[in-house]
C-alpha cells in the first residue's frame, strides 16, 4: 500500500468530508467557515490539491473520499512504529506514565490475539 501523508489543515477537511460524505462542496466550504474559520477560496484549494493526488473527488459539486480514514491512520501509525523502533518500543513510550483502563486492556489483548497465527507468530 502506497503510504499517504496528510498534513494537519488536510487531516481536518478530510475528517468533515469522512463524516459527512458525500458531501455537497458549497455546504463543505460552510462547514469549514464554520469549524476550521476557513475562507471560500482556501477550501476550495484544498479540495483541489487533494484531488489532484487522489485523495478527494470533487464531481458536480459532490465531494467524496477516495481514501479510508483507516488507510491514513495505518499509514501514519506505521510511521510513529517506524521512528520508534519497534512495535513494542512505540507502546512502552505512548503508554509510560499513562493509564489505560481494563476495557482498552481487553482490546489490545483480543487486537494481539487476531493479528497472531496459531504457530505463536504475527501476521
Amino acid at each position: 500500500m502506497e503510504r499517504i501523508k496528510l498534513f494537519d489543515a488536510e487531516y481536518r477537511l478530510m475528517d468533515i468530508i469522512w463524516d459527512r460524505e458525500p458531501v455537497n462542496s458549497t455546504e463543505l466550504s460552510r462547514v469549514c467557515q464554520e469549524k476550521l474559520g476557513w475562507k471560500k477560496p482556501t477550501t476550495y484549494n484544498m479540495l483541489r490539491k487533494l484531488g489532484e493526488r487522489g485523495i478527494l473527488q470533487n464531481e458536480n459539486a459532490t465531494v467524496t473520499a477516495l481514501v479510508k480514514r483507516e488507510q491514513i491512520l495505518r499509514c501514519e501509525g506505521e510511521e510513529l512504529v517506524e521512528k520508534a523502533g519497534s512495535l513494542p518500543a512505540f507502546l512502552a513510550a505512548f503508554l509510560k506514565g499513562r493509564k489505560i483502563t481494563a476495557e482498552e486492556a481487553a482490546q489490545l489483548r483480543r487486537m494481539i490475539e487476531e493479528a497472531e497465527d496459531h504457530d505463536g507468530n504475527l501476521h
